[in-house]
């Protein structure tokens, strides 16, 4: 007979509880520090650029058209990146990513002809981006967090701006000092150094928290594991308005952002006459803040509600493009200093806000699928917006036409929010009859 404190008495998910909260911390930190590799490694592509186009004598259209081919791999394997952590969860996923992108790295340095540098870091970066980005994060964490998940969610989110900020203006320094060929190399070289995470206990985390009953309702349960045979399929939810508009907030979000503000920053600042370490600095300091503004924007939802917080970040965006446009004719730091911080912060703050969404309006269903099929639209946003410059680029000789096209992307992204109540006051639907 047990005594009446023996942990036996308990049930088995009391019992597991202790460790819980730990664990559902490291999920978090592993989003984030995923988040925080993947796009901090891609995203030296805007450093590499200058160099690239130095030596080879390639136009700056045909340069980002590689970024293009890597957010369209990203975004076509988002919806298989979230089965493959399903079918053979999280160590394999993650494994495979790792792999693909200390490959994709080293055999960058190798680049002597225009499709190496297309298939290296279009193909591959975009393979293992997706293998290691936000749809399997949210998909763990959807697992781990029913009350709290847009925060976790917007935790795991910041290692994207934190990558930004750490690895962009070291792979810079790297340049300067060793050459590009090198710096892949060096980068390929630490990025082994992330391998020993693949030895953590996967199979638990995988689980997820540990229910009272499979069969109880969770309070508050927008979980992205949860998949019933009757809820909601990728079929289904693209017969609803709500899946439309969250596409519609996230495509052209994406071509408002990657037309001028990301992928081609470090370059027009150095064209403006900016030094090349202080841009790629300008830009990394930007995504820094988005860690503050991811997280705000969670802050601000529960308290003030999508539309107000949205709108605010997409105020935000607008002015931080503005400001760039208008170093141009005024080459004052105090512009930069604008962009910095008010792109920075709004930076990242729309993705929590959709990923929360989809997780709401369709909890009763394959909630990570849906999502990562809105993801893969938004990369496709992104495909366009990063070309779309490149290409006013060269047919105008400056920025300004592309900069017009930021601005315009980013009001069809903050529409939604004030032509329709259905993202404002989200609600759970009843999914269709079975199929």
């Amino acid at each position: 007979m047990t005594s009446r404190g023996d942990p036996e008495d308990k049930p088995a998910y009391q019992r597991g509880s202790r460790n819980e909260l730990a664990l559902a911390g490291l999920v978090v930190a592993i989003g984030f520090l995923f988040n925080f590799t993947a796009r901090g490694v891609v995203d030296t592509f805007m450093v590499f650029m200058l160099p690239l186009e130095a030596e080879f004598g390639w136009s700056r259209s045909t340069l980002t058209g590689v970024y293009s081919f890597y957010l369209i791999t990203v975004g076509l394997m988002a919806p298989l990146s979230g089965m493959m952590l399903d079918r053979l969860g999280p160590r394999a996923t993650y494994g495979f990513g790792l792999c693909v992108l200390i490959a994709a790295t080293w055999a960058a340095s190798t680049t002597t002809a225009l499709w190496h540098i297309y298939l290296f870091i279009g193909v591959f970066c975009g393979v293992a981006a997706s293998a290691l980005g936000m749809v399997p994060a949210a998909a763990l964490i959807g697992r781990w967090f029913d009350r709290n998940m847009s925060l976790a969610i917007a935790i795991a989110y910041a290692g994207f701006g934190s990558g930004i900020l750490v690895i962009v203006p070291l792979a810079q320094a790297g340049i300067d000092a060793y050459g590009w060929r090198e710096t892949y190399r060096l980068i390929a070289m630490a990025l082994v150094c992330v391998m020993p995470l693949l030895l953590l206990p996967w199979g638990r985390i995988r689980q997820g928290r540990v229910r009272p009953s499979a069969a109880e309702p969770l309070a508050d349960q927008p979980a992205m594991a949860v998949s019933r045979p009757t809820g909601w399929t990728i079929r289904s939810a693209v017969k609803t308005r709500e899946f439309w508009l969250l596409v519609q907030v996230f495509f052209f979000t994406a071509c408002g952002v990657y037309s001028v503000v990301v992928v081609q920053t470090v370059p027009y600042l150095v064209e403006q006459g900016y030094p090349p370490i202080e841009a790629a600095l300008a830009f990394g300091a930007s995504g820094m803040l988005s860690i503050f503004g991811v997280v705000f924007a969670g802050w601000l939802c529960a308290r003030f509600g999508n539309r107000f917080t949205a709108t605010l970040s997409f105020t935000g965006t607008f002015l931080g493009a503005s400001a760039l446009l208008a170093y141009s004719a005024v080459a004052s730091p105090f512009l930069i200093l604008v962009y910095v911080l008010a792109f920075g912060v709004s930076q990242g703050a729309r993705g929590p806000i959709v990923s929360t969404l989809t997780a709401r309006i369709f909890a009763r269903g394959a909630v990570a699928s849906i999502f990562g099929t809105i993801f893969m639209m938004m990369s496709f946003g992104s495909a366009f917006g990063a070309w779309i410059s490149g290409f006013l680029h060269d047919l105008t000789g400056d920025y300004r036409a592309a900069f017009i096209f930021s601005g315009v992307s980013i009001l069809c992204a903050c529409s939604p929010f004030w032509i329709s109540t259905r993202l404002c006051h989200p609600r759970t639907l009843q999914p269709p009859p079975a199929e």
